[in-house]
């Protein structure tokens, strides 16, 4: 008896088959092997096509089945993880009607900050707990003024996972937790937020019905079945956005408890029983998987786009991928800690939340040629977006979410023994690696809302720590230097 997890990413869809009986994760694969592409067809904009995430779903779902050797009858529930706060529009016939806009696009800035503006700073921010900013429904209003033909013929619109879940079940749906990282959902309200609804004149029937994260949320159909390589009638029981899923994952659950990540994006994602915010929006609560009206839990999130996109960019554009990620690890230590001056801001992925949704760009400074090389350059990268993560953190700081340890999967930028010291040694925090993922993270949710799991505890039976990186009191004056220069040159 198996769960099948999916994370729906930016750069690829991952599957991962886990043992119900054992807790333990036997294969796990991903499509495309090189990275999704990211369409911008003008300055700001990010796109990606539904159907291919569709396409890769399908290939994932059969090369693990194939790789553990699992017939599609011993899969009893499905889970999916998905990029956060993208937008897909449908039809009545469930058509797509354009590319989805992701979530580092940023051409809806303009809609969410008048939202914000004319809504009242207060009013919003004690109904949404955010402002409406660069969110799902900004984005709509985008579609709303820019394409109304397109607009015109909209019967749903969709966060990326509700597409994947419908595709699969052929029901749309979405959740609580889904509408709030959309900006949809008036927490006080405790209900989908209708004055946002009616500021941007936005029909009600345009969302989804409402469904548990933690249930039965439909059934394959026999063509997405055949598609996927699974049995007809198989459930999706779980559904939750990237992190507050990777959160999931690492038994993150209770208030003072902190997950990160660093994929394409990086982010810290802390809960807490209180539903504060940020003033000025730049770091980010929604409701968490385990909210409930009576326990609740919010998810507080910190997040810089530009973190493993620039390692990427480093790779292939500048190396041509003349060597891998290990290799450039290696390269990056032989500059010392500062990167002997070079310093980097690593944006360039759109606008970033936590500067108050302004889009800087990526660049390096301080650059001499005579002086630096490859190595100071990788350095200076892994370094400037541990500065950016760091400085995200003490902005979650001043909302009351606290940093003792930081729970992470051992992956992508979490690989890098570089990358995973600056963060401990600025931070003072120790760092816990575990053996789990997304996807992984994605079928527990599945055995828990199948019910097969009565609690956590059950699901997270078989995730274990691989590695604990303590900080190192003897580098800390030295990073902390490193990130003085890097906040004068930002903040100036």
């Amino acid at each position: 008896m198996y769960f099948l997890g999916f994370d729906l990413g930016s750069s690829s869809v991952k599957a991962c088959l886990v043992n119900a009986e054992s807790g333990i994760a036997v294969a796990s694969a991903y499509f495309p092997e090189t990275e999704m592409a990211i369409d911008a067809p003008e300055a700001g904009f990010a796109e990606q096509h539904p159907n291919s995430w569709w396409q890769n779903a399908c290939l994932a779902s059969k090369a693990v089945l194939a790789k553990a050797e699992v017939k599609a009858e011993a899969v009893k529930a499905i889970g999916i993880s998905y990029q956060m706060h993208g937008l897909v529009v449908v039809d009545k016939d469930f058509t797509v009607l354009r590319p989805s806009i992701i979530w580092c696009d940023s051409r809806a800035v303009p809609f969410g900050n008048r939202a914000f503006n004319d809504l009242g700073h207060d009013y919003t921010l004690h109904h949404l707990l955010n402002s409406p900013g660069n969110f799902t429904a900004a984005k709509l209003a985008w579609v709303k003024a820019n394409e109304p033909n397109i607009y015109a013929q909209v019967d749903k619109f969709m966060l990326p996972g509700d597409y994947l879940a419908a595709r699969m079940t052929g029901n749309i749906a979405t959740t609580a937790s889904g509408l709030s990282e959309g900006a949809f959902w008036d927490f006080q309200a405790n209900e989908p937020a209708q004055f946002l609804l009616d500021y941007f004149g936005f029909d009600s029937r345009l969302i989804p019905t409402l469904k548990p994260t933690f249930a039965p949320q439909g059934e394959l159909t026999s063509i997405a079945a055949a598609e996927l390589g699974l049995a007809a009638g198989t459930p999706v029981t779980y559904r939750a956005g990237d992190q507050p899923n990777n959160a999931l994952s690492l038994n993150v659950l209770e208030p003072g408890q902190i997950a990160a990540t660093a994929g394409t994006s990086g982010v810290v994602y802390g809960v807490s029983d209180q539903a504060s915010y940020d003033p000025k929006s730049r770091v980010n609560t929604f409701l968490h998987v385990s909210h409930t009206a009576e326990n609740p839990r919010y998810g507080v999130l910190m997040c810089v786009n530009g973190t493993g996109i620039l390692n990427s960019w480093l790779r292939n554009q500048v190396l041509r991928r003349s060597i891998n990620y290990d290799q450039m690890n290696v390269l990056a230590h032989e500059a010392p800690i500062g990167a002997d001056g070079l310093v980097c801001l690593p944006f360039g992925n759109g606008a970033e939340r936590i500067l108050e949704n302004a889009d800087l760009g990526a660049s390096f400074h301080n650059l001499q040629l005579t002086r630096h090389g490859l190595p100071h350059l990788i350095r200076a990268a892994q370094e400037g977006i541990v500065f950016a993560l760091y400085y995200g953190i003490q902005i979650m700081k001043s909302v009351g979410v606290g940093l003792q340890t930081i729970r992470a999967g051992e992956a992508n930028m979490f690989l890098s023994p570089l990358f995973r010291d600056t963060l401990a040694n600025l931070t003072g925090a120790a760092i816990e690696l575990y053996n789990t993922d997304g996807a992984q993270g994605a079928a527990r949710g599945a055995g828990l809302g199948l019910g097969y799991y009565k609690t956590p505890a059950e699901a997270f039976a078989g995730l274990n720590v691989v590695r604990t990186i303590e900080p190192d009191m003897r580098a800390q004056e030295a990073y902390r230097e490193a990130y003085g220069r890097w906040l004068k040159l930002m903040t100036d």
